[in-house]
């Protein structure tokens, strides 16, 4: 399993905020400098991230983002999942009807959701506040 270049940013950049004091404010670009990761795609990020509960937007004079959760409460698969969208290890276990040459045949695909599920524990297992050490 690999995490693909968005899902790595991320957890790159929400590392960089769990660094910082809870209610700071976050700004995209702060985060950018600090990371590398570039603008267009912290910004992208971030609103992802908002979408998916893990960052709250503050509008206005002096506003961006703050933490939504303590960072004992954001797990590496809640990170991963905001812009990944449900781990899952094989497109057969995502809940969509993929056509597979296999289909007829595989005695692995009902035990898919167990590995997928196991997987996620791991992940989930991992606190940004463990990240950020």
């Amino acid at each position: 399993m690999r995490l693909t270049h968005l899902a790595d940013y991320a957890v790159v950049m929400m590392t960089a905020a769990a660094r910082r004091e809870p209610s700071a404010r976050l700004s995209a670009t702060e985060l950018s400098d600090e990371t590398g990761v570039p603008l267009p795609t912290a910004q992208k990020l971030m609103g992802q991230l908002a979408v998916s509960g893990l960052l709250t937007s503050v509008r206005g004079a002096g506003g961006g983002f703050t933490m939504a959760r303590p960072v004992t409460d954001i797990s590496l698969a809640d990170i991963v999942e905001a812009v990944e969208g449900p781990i899952s290890l094989t497109m057969c276990s995502d809940g969509i009807n993929h056509d597979c040459a296999l289909d007829k045949h595989c005695r692995v695909k009902p035990h898919m959701g167990i590995v997928g599920a196991k997987v996620r524990g791991a992940l989930g297992a991992v606190s940004l506040q463990e990240l950020a050490q």
